[in-house]
């Protein structure tokens, strides 16, 4: 159920240059899963809508929601000034999520498990749901593309999956994206779950073939609820709200099986 509702932080920290790690206390966390995101508010009352980020983390007790985010604006630069104790005022919990039950009956069926491809800030969504396959027994790969050697959250990938990493320019894992690192290290699968830039998920649609992959649509959103149709994607089928081919990313998604949407 989506509602606004006010949250208090637990604790903020920089992970790498414009990269933050925010914890927040809410009631919202007992409903959240991977792949879901919330609309945080700003202080600046001009600013009427909020600002979309994805769901990095749920805390065990599911008490408390984890968002590691890149200050890319006004909106996010105040939310990287926040404290411990400090306020915060949020939308959620939004969007739809992986399934984790329909990822297991795939992974059952081949034995290779899932790959889970992340590449910049598509990256910290892909951390909830390593931890939640893995909760539910499925075997779990991951790939995590970066710039540099600021490999922020590798280290916990670690601890839920067997973890590969690429870098743009080369200086850890495999130089190239994360297809590349996929190839270079063998990398066998029976699904894939991807969340990152478009270019990276166009290929990795393409690269997927017959077998099942599902992607997280990053998209620059504005109400989050699916009144404004600002985020749309097309689609195979035809949307029963708008009665054309396509789909509001932000209630719809944001994640897609990749075979029903064009990119």
């Amino acid at each position: 159920m989506k509602k606004k509702t006010t949250g208090k932080v637990i604790s903020q920290k920089c992970l790498a240059p414009g990269i933050y790690d925010l914890v927040i206390e809410t009631e919202i966390a007992k409903e959240a899963g991977a792949g879901q995101f919330v609309g945080v508010y700003t202080k600046d009352s001009s600013a009427l809508l909020p600002r979309p980020i994805s769901i990095c983390g749920v805390s065990d007790d599911k008490k408390s929601i984890r968002l590691v985010y890149r200050v890319a604006g006004k909106g996010t630069a105040e939310f990287s000034g926040l404290k411990e104790n400090d306020e915060v005022t949020l939308l959620g919990v939004l969007g739809n999520g992986y399934d984790i039950e329909a990822l297991k009956k795939i992974s059952s069926g081949g034995g290779n498990g899932v790959l889970l491809l992340g590449g910049g800030i598509g990256i910290p969504p892909m951390l909830e749901l390593a931890k939640e396959l893995k909760a539910a027994g499925v075997k779990v790969s991951s790939v995590m593309g970066y710039r540099d050697d600021k490999t922020f959250l590798l280290e916990e990938f670690k601890g839920f999956c067997d973890t590969y990493v690429a870098s743009e320019d080369g200086s850890v894992g495999t130089k190239g994206n994360v297809l590349d690192a996929v190839r270079d290290k063998g990398i066998s699968f029976d699904c894939i779950c991807a969340c990152g830039p478009l270019p990276m998920l166009r290929a990795i649609k393409e690269f997927a073939g017959d077998k099942p992959a599902f992607i997280s649509l990053e998209e620059r959103m504005a109400c989050g609820v699916g009144a404004c149709l600002g985020c749309v994607v097309k689609t195979k089928d035809i949307d029963h709200h708008s009665h054309v081919n396509n789909a509001r990313i932000c209630t719809d998604g944001p994640v897609f099986a990749a075979s029903e949407v064009e990119i």
